[in-house]
């Protein structure tokens, strides 16, 4: 596993780093890192019916998901959460760590990036950095530069 830090670093993306007991849901974020400047992220690791196409889906976390509009979004039928041993296998990821830089991690640049417009046109965000103890606050600049960095399709929704 790629460490996030170390590679945010060496492509001088800038982050400042926040410490915290480990959450596994938004509302448990929303309950204890409440103090963490920005939009917290919501991170979908969703799969089409075939399991041929994957997708990560970036929105804020206060957003609810809609799996009927996101699956006309990517042309697909129907979309629907990827198991927990398919998110190891793409992203090297567990349940509950999921975010943005865990595309670090798909060197086939098979995952598709769906990133909401309010998350992708903010003036700060943050993400897990692929472990659910701490989160990365980053301005939207160094935000879309990381997803310009990674070789995934990125498609702002």
């Amino acid at each position: 596993m790629i460490n996030v830090e170390e590679f945010l670093q060496s492509n001088k993306i800038e982050y400042i780093p926040h410490e915290h007991q480990a959450v596994f849901t938004c509302e448990e974020a929303e309950k204890h890192c409440n103090n963490i400047p920005g939009i917290a992220g919501k991170n979908l690791f969703l799969k089409d019916k075939k399991k041929k196409r994957f997708f990560l889906v970036i929105l804020p976390a206060k957003k609810r998901a809609d799996l009927k509009e996101i699956s006309k979004l990517v042309g697909e039928s129907k979309v629907s959460f990827a198991s927990a041993e398919v998110l190891k296998e793409k992203l090297d990821l567990l349940p509950g760590s999921v975010s943005p830089f865990g595309l670090l991690n798909d060197t086939s640049h098979e995952v598709e990036v769906y990133v909401d417009k309010e998350m992708y046109d903010a003036d700060v965000v943050n993400f897990h950095p692929n472990r659910n103890t701490a989160s990365l606050e980053l301005t939207g600049v160094m935000f879309q530069k990381f997803l310009k960095i990674i070789n995934n399709k990125v498609q702002v929704i």
